[in-house]
């Protein structure tokens, strides 16, 4: 049985393994099999993580993070957990191969999940002309006319990027002003290849095999146009990642994940702990999940230090408690 098992492995996960592999805990990170490194990896440059004042691209600041939690004795496994049973003192977690793996203490940090349309023809032509990745894609519409969905600093960020490669990108937005930061803002309307679609949203795809177009429907007066696309890339937020802990974790109005007061316990599951977007809905930046999963580590290691003394207690009779083995 393992001390301490971090699900996870974006800034949250891999802060969270630093913290907690310099405690020496021997934290197991669960990565996953195709993603480790979180949503930073599918990002460009990264200009307000600081320490990096010339910014860094954002798959290069994750490997440094893995490294560093490697460095001090974090174990980074690349798998996926499909199962997770954390009501009991020993918490559970099964991964893709079949394998579960027991530690007295888990950090729930998954991160979130991209935001779809929730429209006809979404998922039939993902992959053939709708993206939620800029940079994963971005390549294959070199000279296209593309369009950005959302009005956001991610929103922003894909426009930019991809006015690398497209001839035009147009911007949908809902409204008629972006809720983007003033520095996305400029860096989107000074560009050239940039044009917005006011107050429109997107209620059809058109396209057999690839896309070929959208319908637009107009916000404030309900009118419909369509607009000729070859690729629609889609950026309205993330959802937090909290499938598996469904009817084992308290739940928070906003989707994410309910805790006590300013820490990171899970409410009334104790040796639970989060961080990163599964717990923050608000500021949702990198630098804010890095400084949650120190702070789950820190209460993780709390935690089990406090449980440690419990059984040492209970192995001069001070306390009745049934022994449980902490190893590696």
């Amino acid at each position: 049985m393992r001390q301490l098992i971090i699900i996870g492995s974006g800034p949250a996960g891999f802060t969270a393994g630093i913290y907690a592999a310099r405690a020496e805990l021997k934290p197991l990170i669960v990565a996953s099999s195709v993603e480790t490194g979180g949503e930073l990896t599918k990002t460009t440059e990264v200009e307000n993580f600081p320490g990096f004042p010339e910014g860094i691209q954002g798959p290069d600041l994750m490997i440094k993070m893995q490294e560093q939690a490697e460095k001090f004795g974090a174990e980074v496994l690349y798998d996926d957990a499909v199962s997770v049973d954390l009501t009991g003192d020993v918490k559970k977690v099964t991964v893709g191969s079949g394998e579960t793996y027991e530690a007295l203490a888990v950090i729930y940090a998954t991160g979130s999940a991209y935001r779809h349309l929730g429209i006809a023809d979404e998922e039939r032509l993902s992959g053939h002309g709708v993206s939620w990745c800029a940079t994963c894609d971005g390549f294959f519409f070199r000279q296209k006319n593309i369009a950005v969905v959302g009005g956001g600093d991610s929103a922003m960020e894909e426009a930019t990027f991809l006015t690398r490669f497209a001839d035009k990108v147009t911007v949908i937005h809902r409204k008629d002003t972006l809720r983007a930061s003033k520095i996305m803002q400029d860096r989107a309307h000074n560009d050239p290849k940039i044009e917005f679609a006011w107050n429109k949203e997107v209620i059809g795809i058109q396209g057999d095999s690839a896309v070929t177009g959208v319908t637009l429907k107009d916000t404030v007066d309900g009118t419909e146009s369509e607009l000729a696309l070859d690729g629609l890339f889609i950026a309205i937020g993330n959802d937090p990642r909290v499938h598996l802990v469904h009817g084992q974790l308290e739940l928070a109005p906003e989707g994410t994940i309910a805790v006590e007061g300013r820490t990171s316990k899970a409410v009334g599951i104790p040796g639970v702990f989060v961080a990163g977007d599964v717990l923050d809905h608000t500021y949702r930046q990198a630098i804010t999940a890095a400084g949650s999963g120190a702070v789950a580590a820190l209460d993780a290691e709390k935690y089990l230090a406090d449980l440690e003394d419990t059984l040492t207690d209970a192995a001069v009779g001070e306390t009745p408690v049934e022994p449980v083995t902490i190893s590696a």
